[in-house]
């Protein structure tokens, strides 16, 4: 079937990609290694930059669903810390799969950039309904995801290059880091809660 087809040929490139980076993967390596004729591929993608759009679209696809099922589980600010979590593990065991999905894109893909929103807005969504329990402070809910999603990105490469991790650099994992943020910013509210208790204190009426 052609869906099950595609789906078998960006798996394979995947793992192309995993082994060599984007240079080792060609359209005619991925036909073969996923068991199709060489023109198969031409079938479904119009160039390797079609197919690697592919890739990382489905890696946002699977985040995004992470998300979904996060979310649907436990506390809106629990979710966030295991999705971070999730997304620096993730990162660190597919660092190629990592930078091709966040680095530079000049090919023009309607999938990905579909992919793209939809992580996104599940992130942002997240970190609206922690809000809305009152695990996060005040404030632009797509700003405070975008400053999670830097922190988890920038810990996770920092990892990767060698130059973060507990028993070295920053005297801390990735995780380590998450964690400190998600307790910085549950603080953070914490302090907001008492501030306007104590403004409201001093504006009640004296009997």
């Amino acid at each position: 079937m052609p869906a099950e087809t595609r789906e078998m040929l960006v798996a394979a490139a995947a793992e192309l990609l995993d082994r060599g980076g984007p240079a080792a993967v060609t359209l005619r390596e991925v036909g073969r290694r996923a068991g199709v004729s060489h023109n198969a591929p031409y079938k479904h993608f119009k160039s390797k930059e079609d197919l690697l759009a592919a890739i990382a679209s489905r890696e946002l696809s699977r985040q995004a669903a992470a998300m979904n099922r996060a979310g649907a589980r436990t506390s809106p600010l629990e979710a966030l810390r295991s999705l971070m979590h999730g997304y620096v593990r993730w990162a660190r065991a597919y660092p190629a799969r990592f930078k091709l999905t966040f680095g530079p894109w000049s090919h023009d893909s309607k999938e990905l950039g579909e992919a793209a929103t939809s992580a996104r807005a599940g992130l942002i969504d997240i970190v609206r309904a922690a809000q809305q329990r009152g695990q996060l402070g005040h404030g632009d809910p797509e700003r405070i995801a975008s400053v999670m999603l830097a922190l988890a990105h920038g810990a996770a490469d920092l990892a990767l290059g060698g130059h973060l991790s507990s028993a070295g650099k920053g005297h801390a994992d990735p995780e380590d880091l998450v964690d400190d943020l998600v307790r910085a910013l549950g603080e953070s509210r914490k302090l907001e809660t008492r501030g306007r208790t104590r403004r409201n204190s001093r504006r009640a009426p004296k009997r």
